[in-house]
């Protein structure tokens, strides 16, 4: 065998190695994530807006009142902080967000949510102990929104922009459940 060809599959070999130890190390790379990162964005005319968050699965499990407990504040998602960018101000309902990007989260409860924009950034959604990470005097806008029941059941936590009617909002849903936040 020449010089060329043994070089290579010693190379080869120490990737797969090298693969392989990572893989080990770090769970199974191969394997799809229970929280997958997702990313919604919206644009219309000059306005752009991102939402960057890590979607839950229900997976049998009870989640308002349950996985999520009511009258806490929730990291409205899984792992790292859910993002909310906006390239224009916005109005909230009463209240004015301007341009730049905020941490949002949630307080679920059986009735209403309260919906909060939170300026600072967070590496992470809960701290070792599971707590939220959030800190409140970095809150920009608080919005309570009813919750809707749905009929059908949302298996994986998602946030989403409707635009449908010409009144923009910004959507979540997730088992039997559905707030709305309206954006002008």
């Amino acid at each position: 065998m020449n010089k060329f060809l043994k070089i290579v599959i010693f190379l080869l070999l120490g990737v797969a190695i090298a693969v392989f130890l990572y893989a080990y190390a770090n769970g199974d790379i191969l394997k799809k994530p229970l929280s997958p990162k997702d990313t919604v964005e919206f644009s219309l005319n000059d306005l752009k807006l991102e939402v960057f968050y890590n979607r839950p699965s229900k997976r049998d499990r009870d989640i308002f009142g349950g996985l999520v407990a009511y009258n806490k504040v929730w990291r409205t998602g899984a792992n790292e902080a859910t993002t909310f960018e906006t390239n224009q101000p916005l109005k909230i309902g009463d209240d004015y967000l301007a341009v730049g990007k905020y941490t949002l989260w949630t307080v679920p409860g059986e009735n209403f949510w309260e919906v909060i924009f939170n300026s600072k950034q967070y590496e992470w959604g809960v701290d070792d102990a599971m707590k939220p990470m959030r800190d409140p005097k970095f809150d920009v806008i608080n919005i309570k929104v009813p919750v809707e029941k749905l009929t059908n059941t949302v298996e994986q936590f998602t946030i989403a922009f409707d635009n449908s009617t010409d009144n923009l909002s910004l959507t979540m849903a997730w088992d039997d459940v559905k707030i709305v936040v309206p954006l002008k």
